[in-house]
């Protein structure tokens, strides 16, 4: 049972660290919100990785690790502006949308089709996006569809499920050719660093200027740092699927946050959703 405990524990760190993102740095640009989770858990991935014994690695560790960084990359800045710009409870849940993209690049690629389980889950992330943008008393069959293609941040987040659905297949591949914790934090390290570098050089940051939330900024980094290592060694001990699935109680726990830190509005409706979006991809992760 310690696989649960830990795919919590990176639950609950996705959704505090978005909270407190959104609520104490959105006044700042999303490039700088970006900044503080990178900058500051730079040091606890960089310790972590000194003491990970280093695997036998192959050619297939390596062009998976390369491609890796620069899809995590642009799937990271997606996510915090879309969680900048939207309320959480609008943006996080659409990250159901993962387990669908991977039923379909299965499909596609491999010719794997779903079972029933797996089907009724898209139907229940398909029905619990629909409800997500439901606003009781201005309502109209059409109207959740119109919500959507207003609010770039689910838009935003829509695509932050395909890079992670992508990013998923190449970490599976790059942990099966190294090690859990060494991917992951040698990974990090490296992705880090070159967001910094990238961020400094486009001077959409500056450092000294992170010395002002500095409190701020290393509870973020290591609620960053604790959730991917947390997921490092959920991954060890079960199977990805089952740690992937805890892991979606992510969603809840950001419509939650929402309705308790935030203020968003419509807050029933939209745990409601979250709650079918949530299920569908317990459905495909598990059963489908």
């Amino acid at each position: 049972m310690l696989w649960v405990y830990l795919s919590l524990i990176a639950a609950f760190c996705v959704a505090t660290q978005d909270t407190v993102l959104k609520k104490s740095l959105s006044h700042l640009s999303h490039y700088e919100m970006i900044g503080y989770p990178i900058l500051y858990s730079l040091p606890f991935f960089l310790v972590t990785l000194i003491s990970v014994p280093v695997p036998p690695l192959d050619a297939t560790f390596y062009w998976s690790f390369i491609i890796s960084i620069p899809l995590n990359a642009l799937a990271i800045m997606l996510y915090v502006r879309a969680i900048k710009i939207s309320p959480l409870s609008l943006t996080v849940p659409f990250l159901s949308f993962t387990s669908l993209f991977v039923v379909l690049s299965g499909w596609l690629m491999l010719g794997e089709v779903p079972n029933l389980w797996g089907l009724g889950g898209i139907g229940l992330i398909v029905i619990g996006s629909y409800v997500l943008n439901i606003r009781p008393g201005q309502w109209s069959i059409l109207d959740p569809f119109r919500a959507l293609s207003r609010e770039t941040g689910s838009k935003l987040m829509f695509a932050v499920a395909v890079l992670f659905s992508l990013g998923s297949v190449l970490g599976k591949v790059g942990i099966l050719h190294s090690s859990p914790l060494f991917f992951q934090t040698a990974l990090f390290v490296a992705l880090d660093i070159l967001m910094i570098i990238y961020l400094l050089a486009r001077k959409k940051i500056h450092i000294p200027d992170f010395k002002k939330e500095y409190k701020i900024g290393i509870f973020v980094g290591l609620l960053f740092f604790t959730h991917i290592v947390s997921q490092g060694f959920a991954i060890t001990l079960t199977k990805a699927a089952y740690m992937i699935s805890i892991k979606r109680l992510s969603i809840l726990f950001s419509v939650f946050y929402g309705w308790l830190l935030l203020g968003e509005d419509n807050i029933r409706v939209r745990f409601i959703g979250a709650s079918f979006m949530f299920a569908g991809s317990l459905l495909i992760t598990i059963l489908g």
